[in-house]
């Protein structure tokens, strides 16, 4: 069975399409075939103006049909479009699905923060690791960070904040969000055993590439602290240059950095593990399971 999830968010568009097997134990097995990524950098718009401009509708348009061709190629017949915080934001948003669902017959939904955590966590990448220990899911993205935490295999809270690599870019996080965000962390953390991170976004892939470390291996808060020094001792040409990054990538690795190593250090956590998973493999999972139900 091939399924394909759409992740429209405030810096890109994804595209993914994976196979489904069942394997000897009766279990399902998810085996990526093909993930596209389009920087439509919505969010630029939206968190300026409110919404989003005919350019950038183009765009999304164009994306949204190359994406159904690839879909059609690969004979995938089930599919799930999610948008998040930028379309969440943007005035015009119904419109764009309206046109798009016209021309694509595709439909999008724009999905809460709460839900876009939800489906992170569908990917249960926590259930494989230690029972002894308490796990939070931070993942950042352009317009929210959506965190998901659990302790003895117990979901105690999950919460999306609007502070995003691109509303940090544009200067509409405010300390008075940062203040919110590190309250309710400490507050909601407090007493729990031995907090470990689990990151998500494209941002933390990418810094897990650059260290060179291992799949299954963590990256320590210390780590992400030295780079986030060395990134931002750099101008965003000098990033390109020196990491190879592209643009969309080199402008906002630098806050992504900031909104982990915050999280980390308000509840303690010093390693954070990077299972390069993220709202497109959530989004798979729970089509899956929704077609099995039925």
């Amino acid at each position: 069975m091939r399924l394909a999830a759409i992740d429209i968010g405030s810096n890109a568009a994804r595209l993914l399409i994976s196979e489904v097997r069942i394997n000897n134990n009766g279990q399902p097995e998810f085996n990526k075939l093909n993930l596209v990524r389009v920087p439509l950098r919505l969010g630029f718009d939206v968190f300026e103006t409110g919404e989003i401009s005919k350019a950038k509708t183009g765009m999304i348009l164009q994306t949204i049909k190359a994406y159904k061709h690839l879909i059609n190629a690969y004979g995938v017949k089930n599919v799930k479009a999610c948008a998040t915080s930028a379309m969440r934001d943007a005035k015009n948003a119904k419109d764009i699905i309206r046109k798009i669902k016209l021309e694509t017959d595709i439909s999008i939904e724009v999905i809460s923060g709460e839900a876009e955590a939800n489906f992170i966590y569908e990917n249960h990448v926590a259930e494989n690791m230690s029972k002894d220990d308490s796990y939070l899911y931070i993942d950042v993205g352009g317009g929210s960070t959506e965190l998901t935490f659990f302790s003895d295999n117990k979901l105690v809270f999950k919460e999306s904040f609007n502070i995003g690599t691109i509303r940090l870019l544009k200067n509409m996080v405010t300390e008075q969000h940062w203040d919110q965000m590190k309250d309710f962390v400490k507050t909601k953390t407090k007493g729990f055993h031995q907090i470990i991170a689990i990151g998500s976004g494209g941002n933390i892939n990418k810094i897990f590439s650059i260290s060179k470390k291992k799949d299954g291996k963590p990256l320590s808060l210390d780590l992400l602290k030295d780079y986030y020094k060395e990134f931002n001792s750099f101008t965003v040409d000098e990033r390109m240059s020196i990491y190879k990054l592209r643009e969309d990538r080199a402008d906002v690795i630098v806050p992504a950095l900031l909104i982990y190593i915050n999280v980390m250090r308000w509840t303690d956590a010093d390693e954070i593990y990077v299972p390069r998973i993220g709202l497109a493999d959530g989004l798979i999972q729970h089509l899956y399971e929704e077609i099995v139900k039925f």
